[in-house]
């Protein structure tokens, strides 16, 4: 595809501009944009599909693996899924201007802080065009503007969305320039987006470790890196069985390229025997092949109707986006504990288990944003959470952690009112 000019300062100028605008629109103001974007989509979603389906036949030709496919395709339930979501983050309430921690000093000044905007937004992402909405509208009701920088695999998908967002934000009388996508395929403008800090207030990549490596090594904005989740689930020797089955087919399966897909499923050796041929075989008949360490190969070697190997050096530090899954046999909790602190990413890990005590020791050691007991690791999720579309899963310590809602894109600012006040 050919490679468009882009002058990113310019954006960054135009993006500062309208933010400064969206920091003091009104929450109908907002919810305006929001249901426009949402009639917009669907208004041109034959364009849009049209736009996505060659680029899911280019990404084929190139060799984009299906996981990566899966994650380019947009069909028209996803599409109204984008307009759905749209109008869920419009009734959502505005994270802006909330005010706490109000207190009066000894000297009678009044004292409080206020939420406020981020300011500018910038995104790095790569083959979900889906992105390109979740990120606007969040970003929207919380007052910031966003520039968007999407894979080039998803370039003609986001060009066709970001042409509706402009006419929609245009529609309610907010500046065009709240949303803008780079629309070049240029990696250049990767690393000049970096160092974008005269603009951009903070910078979120999402796709794989190179990239988040790359904005942490290089960028001059404050980065938030997650979303790339090695993601576990232990059965231990209480666990009831019958239930972990579809608990564990749904982690792996319901969507296996997404972030919060099971990784590797770890089994207590006390049930091992019994509960690896079951859980194995539930799991291949759709299509999940096995990457086995010694004693979960031994135990299956004989189960009709497996694609399993031996699992090499790596394959415990593997983010498999697809239908692949890795299997170990441990002899106990604290096996467990050890084998996700040496392997997760810290994104989402979880525990099978009737015993509270064994609960309760996972959920206390496990440092992961997201740690589950009982349930399938596909819940990492913002509109799971109740929080809306999310702009990423943050898998660091500072501002924000697990999935990022609205509550995440605003920061706060300290208002103090004084009775002409000097300090002695």
């Amino acid at each position: 595809m050919q490679v468009t000019t882009v002058d990113l300062t310019a954006l960054g100028r135009a993006a500062k501009e309208a933010s400064r605008a969206l920091a003091v629109a009104t929450t109908a103001e907002k919810n305006a944009a929001l249901h426009a974007i949402a009639d917009a989509i669907e208004r041109h979603a034959d364009t849009i599909l049209a736009a996505n389906a060659e680029d899911v036949a280019a990404g084929r030709a190139n060799g984009l693996t299906e996981a990566l496919l899966d994650r380019l395709l947009l069909t028209p339930k996803r599409l109204q899924a984008l307009a759905d979501d749209a109008r869920k983050v419009a009734d959502l309430p505005d994270p802006v201007g909330r005010e706490y921690d109000q207190r009066t000093l000894d000297n009678g000044i009044r004292l409080k802080r206020r939420t406020v905007p981020l300011g500018v937004v910038g995104v790095i992402y790569e083959a979900r065009p889906n992105v390109t909405v979740d990120i606007a509208t969040l970003c929207l009701k919380a007052g910031n503007a966003a520039l968007l920088r999407g894979g080039s695999e998803t370039l003609r998908s986001n060009i066709a969305l970001a042409r509706a967002l402009s006419e929609a934000l245009a529609s309610v009388g907010l500046p065009e320039a709240c949303v803008q996508l780079i629309a070049s395929t240029d990696r250049a403008l990767v690393r000049e987006l970096l160092r974008l800090d005269a603009y951009v207030d903070m910078l979120i990549p999402r796709g794989g470790a190179g990239l988040h490596r790359l904005c942490k090594e290089e960028s001059t904005i404050p980065v938030i890196t997650g979303g790339i989740g090695i993601c576990h689930l232990f059965v231990d020797a209480s666990a009831d069985l019958d239930r972990a089955v579809p608990v564990i087919v749904n982690a792996k399966v319901q969507r296996p390229s997404v972030c919060n897909a099971l990784d590797t499923l770890l089994v207590h050796e006390a049930v091992a025997p019994d509960f690896l041929p079951r859980v194995a075989s539930a799991l291949a008949e759709h299509g999940v092949a096995f990457r086995a360490d010694d004693i979960a190969h031994a135990l299956l070697v004989d189960t009709a109707g497996l694609d399993l190997t031996p699992a090499g050096p790596d394959d415990f530090d593997q983010e498999w986006l697809g239908l692949t899954l890795s299997l170990r046999v441990l002899d106990g909790l604290d096996a467990a504990i050890a084998q996700v602190h040496a392997h997760s990413t810290q994104h989402s890990d979880g525990i099978l288990t009737e015993t509270p005590a064994h609960a309760a020791r996972f959920l206390n050691e496990i440092d992961s944003a997201a740690v589950y007991v009982n349930a399938s690791t596909r819940f990492t999720d913002g509109g799971q959470f109740g929080l809306g579309a999310e702009v990423a899963v943050s898998t660091q310590k500072l501002h924000a952690r697990g999935p990022m809602g609205l509550d995440a894109l605003t920061t706060f600012k300290w208002i103090a009112e004084g009775d002409y006040h000097v300090r002695s």
